[in-house]
């Protein structure tokens, strides 16, 4: 749920499975993600429709993070010119006029010739969609974020979307369960902007909001040794209790629901609090790497949040 992790930028032989099969390439980056992107316990149409909308917004951030397999097949799918492949924001134009072809025709690139049947059979709508690209257009022209209230507005592009969509294609939205799944949404881009402080900062983006860093006295070079100073773990366990917060907020939305669905949810909610307690068991040290939870602690998460606990 919520945003995919960014992609690694090595070429690898995924990177060239995927310069051959665009498509292939991407579906097949779910199975790395930090989140279950379409289990095998849901529906099989759920899970059609789920890959579908990864495809997606996997691909919209790979465009967004530069993380495109070399070779400029995307590009060329998209009609952009070998001379602006390399633009994010002419790719990114691109992609948002093919989307605009799945409500209106038919899209060029193959992942969104995917996406079209799960638009017409679950009636959804272009927004969340727009909102994905309007993150990363936004990530190519603004790198640091003043206030708390700036991330979320942030996160209410980058993250939130992704949440309502699911509950879209599941056939579950309601206003109170999107207010629900928003503030899911939003707990988990904080979490994960916590846990890859180092590999933003490597793209020239800090996610850590200004004002926080001031209150802690932490400049941005204290975010670029290879160990966190006492600062700086501050600064991070303060915004680990914001995500931990909106996150117990957020949490109702699994009883909302039954079945399988439930289950889904609650592996959402249990892998964000299963990561913030990995990051507080680091002792708030993310900078050596993203510090990341054992299946036991997910599996116990999962149980605390499946009996409303916590």
């Amino acid at each position: 749920m919520c945003r995919p992790r960014p992609g690694q930028s090595a070429v690898t032989g995924t990177d060239r499975a995927r310069a051959s099969d665009p498509e292939r390439g991407t579906l097949d980056k779910a199975a790395g993600e930090n989140f279950p992107v379409a289990p095998f316990f849901l529906p099989r149409a759920w899970r059609a429709d789920l890959m579908a909308v990864y495809g997606f917004a996997r691909l919209v951030d790979d465009i967004g993070d530069g993380d495109l397999a070399p070779g400029g097949a995307d590009a060329r799918l998209l009609g952009v010119s070998p001379e602006e492949a390399d633009d994010r924001l002419v790719m990114l134009d691109a992609f948002e006029a093919d989307l605009g072809r799945v409500f209106t025709g038919e899209p060029r690139h193959p992942l969104l010739r995917r996406l079209q049947p799960t638009v017409r059979r679950r009636a959804l709508s272009p927004e969340p969609f727009l909102g994905l690209i309007a993150a990363n257009r936004q990530d190519q022209l603004v790198t640091r974020y003043e206030t708390y209230d700036d991330l979320l507005a942030y996160c209410e592009l980058s993250a939130n979307p992704v949440g309502r969509l699911v509950l879209a294609v599941t056939g579950t939205s309601t206003p109170e369960r999107v207010r629900l799944s928003d503030a899911i949404c939003t707990a988990l881009q904080i979490v994960e902007h916590l846990q890859d402080v180092t590999e933003d900062l490597g793209r020239d983006r800090i996610y850590l909001p200004a004002a926080d860093m001031k209150r802690f006295h932490v400049q941005e070079a204290d975010l670029a040794t290879g160990t966190a100073g006492a600062s700086v773990r501050a600064l991070v366990a303060y915004e680990a209790e914001h995500a931990r917060c909106l996150l117990n907020e957020g949490a109702p939305l699994v009883g909302s629901v039954h079945g399988r669905l439930k289950l889904l949810l609650a592996g959402f909610v249990a892998g964000g609090r299963a990561a913030i307690r990995a990051i507080a068991a680091a002792e708030y040290d993310v900078l050596p790497g993203p510090p990341k939870p054992g299946k036991l602690q997910l599996l116990r998460e999962a149980g605390v949040t499946l009996r409303g606990e916590g």
